[in-house]
This record gives C-alpha cells, structure tokens and sequence, in this order.
C-alpha cells in the first residue's frame, strides 16, 4: 500500500503558504490601501489616482460594486471565520467604524463617504459627477441615502453579520439605525423608493423625479425583503413579518394587466411602468419579469399563500410572446418592451459627452448600446418550478421556510439569503490555482493587475468645455481599457485571490 503522508504533508505546506499571503495581502490593503478603513474599486499603484464607480478623490470610500468596502469588509469576516486570526476581525472592525462614520443621519448611506465633509462631496458633484456622461445617478447632488446598487442593505447587513459573530453592542447602534432606515422608507403598501427620504428633485426638467418610484432596479425590494427576513430569523423579532408581507405584495399590485403581464425596472405611485435615467424608458422589461415571476415563486415557499402563484403563468406567456431568435438560433428577449403595442424598443447613443451626448430609442436593432442589448433568460426553469410548486400544498411548500419555522435559534443565512434558487453548484479551487494565486503576490503584498477601464480626469479646456468624466467607452458602450502597462491595485482582484485561497484552506483542513 502506497503511503499518502508525503502528499498530505504537501498539502498542509500549502495551506501554511495560503495563510501566509492572505495575511501579507491583507496587511498590504489594510495599512497601505485603506482610507480609514474603507476601499475604492482600484488604485494606480503609485495612487495617484483612484476609483469607485468613478473617479474619486483621496478621502472618499466608495460602497458601491463588488469591489467597495461592503464587500471587503465582507471578505475580512470570511477570512477570520475560515481561519480564526484576530486580524482579519480587526480588518472588518475597520470597515465598520468607516461606515459608522459615513451613515447619514437617515440612517441609510449614499454610493461613498467622504471623511473631507460636505464641502468636498458638493465640489466632486459639481466636478466629476455632474460631467459623467450616461452616470446619471452621479450627475446630481441629491444629500440622501439610496438603495441603489445595493449601497445601503449591503452596508446594513454587514453591520448584522459582524454584531452577530460577537454580539458586540457597540456595533448595535449603527446596525439598529441602519433597519429602521429600511423600514421607515417602506411604503405603506410595500415596495421601496431608490432614494430616502424623497427629494423630488430630478435635474431633467421634462422627467418627473425616478427615485421616488417603487423600485425593482439593482433587486432594491428583494434584497430589501431579504435582508428583513434575515433580520427576523437572526433577531427574533416580530415586528418584521408585516414589513416582509407588504414587500411581497408589491410584486403583485405592479403587474401589468394581460397580455403585458410584466415589470419595469420602477412603477410610479400610480403602479404603472415607469422611466429612470433618461435612456430607460417606461416599458416592460422581460429580464426583470423573469426574475419577478421567480420570486413570486419563492414567496410561496416562505409563506403558503397561493395567491403568489396565480399570476406566474401571465408572466410566462408574456415573455413566451417576445421571445426573439439571435444569429445562432437561441431565443434572447429584448431588454425593453414597448408599452401597449409590444415591440423591441432599443437604446442608441452619440457624442462624446454631457454636452453633446444623446441618447434615443428607436425599432432598429442595429448598432445598439451593448449593455442595453437582449438577455437569455431560462424560461424552461421557470415553467418547471412553477409546475413542481404549484403541485405542492401550501404546508408542504413552507416545510422549510424561516417565516414559518417557531425555533427560536434558527441559524442565519447571510451568505445566501432566503430568495435565491441555489445553482447546486459549488467550485473547488484546485492545487495549482491556490500555488498560482501564492506565486503571483509581488514582494510588497500586492496582486497587481493592467488593462483596467478608467476615466479621463476631471479639466476643463481653453474653451471653457469640461471633460467626459465617465468610464471610458465607445459609441456602443464597450469598455476602452488603459492600452498601457501601467499597474493597478484592484480590490476585486484581491477580493478574488483572497476567496479561492478561503475556499481552498476550508476545502482542506
């Protein structure tokens, strides 16, 4: 019999090295990277300049994207959890007390913090923001929190995640305000605005004012919802249920009647499809109709109330109805449907900037704005589960669900949430992509990465014209990336490195 000392003794040196470059990555982004705890999206290695969603200055945190502070300070938790050094809390501690320092007096927050004050916010809104061309949710200074991509329920349930690992009270505060933002801001039939409290103050006079609108954009009620449950589940308290139930229904009030029987990205107060931005019509949205018709799915599961289940298939015969054939024969659905007469609408655009940019919407599916181009959408998925649930009675489709469940020590889902339909997948990094991600981490702690998007900065011409400060891209929308060498220090590229090398150490040990 062969003996597999030798490859189990490789294995732990392995695990050692990982350890070893998460902590010198880690002690690279803390006290080199951070600005008072919190992150942008990436830095030019000799920082001279940085960004978040845009360009953002020297004492700005951005929590906005995959790669903000939410999701480092995320990432720190992960850390401490799969290894149980003390750094990696103090790391998340950090990130918590930046946002403690950067919550509004709401109790929400905005897309990023600036430790300068408000005088600098204002300069970065009439500078960089205000000259963002197509970034109109940066273009104007509104002073409140959004929901928005996700800025304020990520923000609030990683203040629950890191009050619950130690039940710390000095982190109760901030966690307590930032759901009483939530739920003040709901409205009385359930559903959330993008913004709060509501300014009606949209710069684009002939537009009514969009972030006062029920939003479904960025998932703003769903993870609304979620993070409800979440709380229910870990805080034991009752005063979430009615909340949850109002969101839920939501979903039902805004559908559309046959044979439109979908969503828009927001419904105005009277319920009907709704513009945003100046480019996002007031249309039927399919992607976001495939994903609605999925939760009201799932809000069957959690509660056993078949009327969530009654209008699934209008829905399906809805996105059945747009269904179109791509050059290779797949069937993709257009991203915005015309109210009343069914037809693709698609997004165009020309010019270079604020001042002479333009975007339109015609019937020509030529030359149209990538990011706004068709989605597949596994309809079969959704006919299938809706089958399967529909079959079900209520007891046995809420067998597991947190609403239902009296066990007071139900253990919180935070990674997942209580609305996703789980891929069942679950990827394994490998030896040689843990030696490779050790391998790569340069002598100063760093994963160094070239080619990132960026912006042109901020200036204004002889003329008097200001630059485009919005990420670079061309007439359609594909990225410009920096063609040169120069390096950047992404902290998604770390979040990244740092998670395989987690899922690595847990997958062996």
């Amino acid at each position: 019999m062969i003996s597999r000392c030798p490859v189990i003794a490789q294995e732990q040196d392995l695990i050692k090295d990982a350890k070893i470059a998460m902590r010198t990555a880690a002690k690279f982004m803390v006290e080199e990277v951070s600005t008072n705890g919190g992150y942008v999206d990436r830095y030019l290695a000799d920082f001279s300049r940085r960004w978040g969603e845009l360009e953002a200055y020297k004492t700005m945190i951005w929590l906005e994207g995959s790669g903000g502070t939410v999701s480092m300070g995320d990432l720190f938790l992960d850390a401490y959890e799969a290894t149980g050094d003390a750094y990696y809390y103090e790391a998340a501690e950090k990130v918590a007390k930046a946002l403690a320092w950067g919550q509004h007096e709401s109790g929400g927050w905005n897309y990023f913090i600036d430790f300068a004050g408000d005088r600098s916010v204002r300069k970065w809104y009439q500078t960089i923001g205000k000259n963002a061309w197509g970034f109109e949710e940066h273009n104007h200074y509104y002073g409140n929190a959004t929901f928005d991509g996700g800025n304020t329920v990520r923000a609030a349930r990683f203040l629950l995640r890191i009050y619950l690992l130690k039940l710390d009270p000095a982190y109760k505060l901030i966690m307590d305000r930032a759901i009483d933002f939530v739920l003040k801001s709901q409205y009385p039939l359930g559903g959330w605005p993008q913004r709060y409290p509501i300014m009606n103050d949209f710069p684009h006079g002939e537009l009514e004012d969009y972030t006062p609108f029920y939003t479904f954009n960025d998932d703003v009620t769903s993870e609304n919802i979620n993070f409800l449950i979440q709380c229910y589940v870990a805080l034991g308290e009752e005063r979430f249920i009615d909340p949850i139930r109002r969101g839920m229904q939501i979903y039902l009030i805004t559908q559309q009647a046959n044979p439109q029987a979908g969503w828009s990205k927001q419904h105005n107060l009277a319920f009907e499809p709704a513009h945003a931005r100046t480019y996002e019509p007031a249309a039927i949205y399919p992607d976001f109709t495939y994903v609605n018709a999925k939760l009201l799915l799932r809000f069957y599961e959690l509660t056993g109330d078949r009327k969530f289940l009654a209008r699934v298939p209008d829905a399906i015969s809805f996105l059945e109805s747009v269904g179109q054939k791509d050059s290779d024969g797949k069937t993709v659905y257009p991203l915005f449907i015309e109210l009343n007469t069914n037809k693709p609408l698609y997004p165009h655009r020309k010019g270079t900037g604020v001042r002479d940019g333009e975007y339109w919407l015609d019937y020509n599916p030529e030359n149209i704005i990538q990011h706004y181009k068709g989605r597949y959408i596994d309809i079969d998925f959704l006919k299938i589960e809706y089958e399967r649930l529909n079959a079900l009675s209520p007891t046995e489709a809420t067998k597991n669900s947190p609403l239902k469940k009296t066990n007071q020590h139900q253990s919180v889902d935070l990674e997942h949430g209580y609305l996703n339909h789980s891929s069942g997948i679950n990827r394994k990094t490998s030896v040689a992509e843990a030696r490779e991600i050790i391998r790569s981490l340069d002598e100063q702690g760093r994963w160094l990465v070239r080619h990132q998007q960026y912006t042109l900065p901020y200036t204004i011409s002889e003329k008097g014209e200001e630059a485009n400060t919005a990420r670079r891209s061309d007439a359609l929308g594909v990225a410009i990336l920096d063609a040169t060498d120069r390096q950047y220090i992404s902290t998604r590229t770390f979040i990244g490195n740092m998670r395989l090398l987690i899922d690595f150490i847990k997958e062996n040990t």
